[in-house]
């Protein structure tokens, strides 16, 4: 991948080269924790995303050994602290999950591939921001954990719509009741990591992951994640005929009709992924 300059973020930093966007959280000394400051980098890494097409895969990592140890406790001691009685009230607590979700959907919700590339903890919050990707990429070192028990807290950020999607429901309430650490084998078999690699070699890997990822149909790859997000409580008839409609606009696509014009031609895919070199 050709070098790019990292635009420096309040506590992250988002590097865009060849296509693939790498957003990195900032906070070494706090583990990452997800501070005001890092939810309004996610903000504005999105709009960035979100509005820029030459963007066609993200990646996310974390900082110093770890990928994010969730929700700051600092901040939440201080609003429990708080003078001002509506600003530790439950009600407060609400809005401030709200505008969590509001940006968590959106990345959800992205038309390319997100991978998460979590090296050291993955730990509530943070466990649920790598659930949010596409796929997890591990180091050796990484862990996982539904911490939110051990503080007296229900998951959140959206945790409790993707673990069981992921893990299934029986093993989603285990690791929630329980707030166990998960290891990265352990988190390989439970489907929540898909590789794992040595720490040092974790960013370069998720990003030649990306970059392959990059080179593929962007419409009709977005469609399909789109699709694959609603097919848990979407009826058949109904997926039935958002596929009808995507299938219609992935057929209409310039990629659609090289790749066939190629196929004819005799010449090689310009998207596949068995000869695909990283």
């Amino acid at each position: 991948m050709s070098q790019a300059t990292p635009r420096t973020l309040r506590e992250s930093q988002l590097t865009v080269a060849d296509g693939v966007a790498h957003f990195s959280h900032q906070r070494p000394a706090a583990r990452n924790a997800l501070s005001m400051d890092l939810r309004a980098d996610y903000q504005d890494m999105l709009a960035q995303v979100e509005s820029d097409r030459s963007i066609r895969a993200l990646v996310i990592s974390g900082s110093g050994g770890s990928f994010c140890a969730g929700g700051d406790l600092k901040s939440l001691q201080a609003l429990r602290n708080a003078e001002d009685p509506e600003a530790r009230s439950p009600d407060a607590m609400r809005l401030r999950l709200r505008a969590g979700h509001v940006w968590m959907e959106r990345l959800r919700s992205l038309e390319i591939p997100v991978i998460a590339a979590v090296d050291g903890p993955a730990v509530g919050a943070g466990f649920s921001i790598a659930l949010a990707a596409d796929f997890v990429l591990a180091s050796s070192r990484a862990v996982f954990c539904m911490s939110f028990a051990k503080v007296g807290l229900v998951p959140d950020l959206g945790a409790f719509y993707f673990l069981p999607r992921v893990v299934g429901m029986a093993r989603a309430k285990e690791l929630a009741l329980t707030a166990r650490r998960v290891g990265v084998d352990e988190a390989q078999k439970l489907g929540i990591v898909l590789s794992v690699h040595a720490p040092e070699a974790l960013e370069t890997e998720a990003l030649r992951f990306a970059s392959r990822l990059a080179a593929g149909p962007r419409e009709a790859m977005g469609l399909t994640k789109g699709l694959f997000n609603k097919s848990f409580e979407t009826p058949y008839a109904t997926l039935a005929e958002l596929e009808a409609q995507a299938q219609a606009v992935a057929s209409a696509a310039p990629f659609h009709a090289q790749a066939i014009d190629a196929f004819l031609g005799g010449k090689p895919a310009a998207y596949d992924w068995d000869r695909q070199q990283g």
